[in-house]
């Protein structure tokens, strides 16, 4: 059975989680602040932590900070309503592995943290090269699950746009990463995509680099882009003979989210722009 620790100061929102969690299926226990956290998890072994940042004495941003010094951390799923930038990146920056905002649904919550204690026990860290909230730069993983957990901060950072507008660069950037991943990284945790995420007054842009030796649009045969007008499901039979899973309209649907969409010349890096004030 797995063992998680709860650190939350608000005495009905711990019994609350503590109680949908021990329901799903988990051993639990709580602590109602970072500090007596910190003290439970040095004398027992939990698989992962969900954690609150504003608490007395110890915050969970402290709490992350010191857990890095830890010989074997737990994962730490942060839950907090503090959205603002700073609180955000702080969170990445201490190598939080997931993001949840309050109030929390139990359901959404139980599936995340199933999620996060599924994953490979030597899931490599977001690393953090810039965290201005107007530059943004990241080195991700080429693993399953790292873009949500990319996706689950990057997108609290455009809170102040409309919700149409966030949708959209949420999915276009979700498919470019997760193209990069699968692709350009080859599911290899040990290559790295650098993401950045640049916010001006007027437009978002990210760029998204692979490690891979890039590609040519004219040998996608098994993406939609490359289909004739007349066969807008061409690509499924090749698709179906190389033994891919159906899909193939990502990039074509890219290009329908975002006002520009950019590659290099080897297009093992791409640059996409969405104005604000259009």
């Amino acid at each position: 059975m797995k063992r998680i620790l709860v650190a939350e100061d608000d005495r009905t929102t711990r019994l609350l989680l503590a109680g949908a969690l021990k329901r799903a299926g988990f051993s639990v226990e709580t602590a109602i602040d970072g500090a007596v956290a910190l003290r439970q998890l040095r004398k027992k072994k939990f698989d992962l932590l969900l954690t609150d940042i504003w608490m007395p004495r110890m915050t969970g941003i402290e709490l992350l900070a010191r857990l890095k010094k830890e010989k074997s951390p737990p994962r730490v799923v942060v839950m907090t309503s503090d959205d603002t930038p700073e609180t955000l990146l702080r969170a990445v920056r201490e190598q939080a592995y997931h993001y949840v905002t309050k109030p929390v649904q139990a359901a959404a919550l139980i599936e995340l943290i199933r999620d996060a204690l599924a994953a490979h026990p030597t899931a490599q860290p977001i690393e953090v090269l810039s965290a201005r909230p107007d530059w943004v730069e990241l080195l991700v993983p080429c693993e399953p699950g790292a873009a949500e957990r990319v996706h689950s901060f990057l997108i609290r950072l455009k809170a102040d746009l409309p919700d149409e507008t966030r949708e959209l660069v949420a999915q276009a950037f979700r498919e470019l990463l997760n193209n990069a991943i699968e692709w350009g990284g080859r599911m290899d945790p040990n290559q790295k995509v650098r993401i950045s995420y640049l916010r001006a007054k007027r437009m978002l842009l990210y760029r998204i680099a692979d490690p891979g030796t890039g590609f040519r649009f004219e040998g996608l045969k098994h993406a939609a882009l490359q289909n004739p007008p007349d066969q807008p499901w061409g690509h499924m039979n090749e698709r179906d003979a190389k033994g891919l899973r159906p899909g193939g309209f990502g990039i074509l649907m890219v290009k329908a989210m975002v006002d520009e969409l950019l590659y290099n010349e080897a297009q093992n890096e791409v640059v996409f722009v969405k104005y604000l004030d259009k």
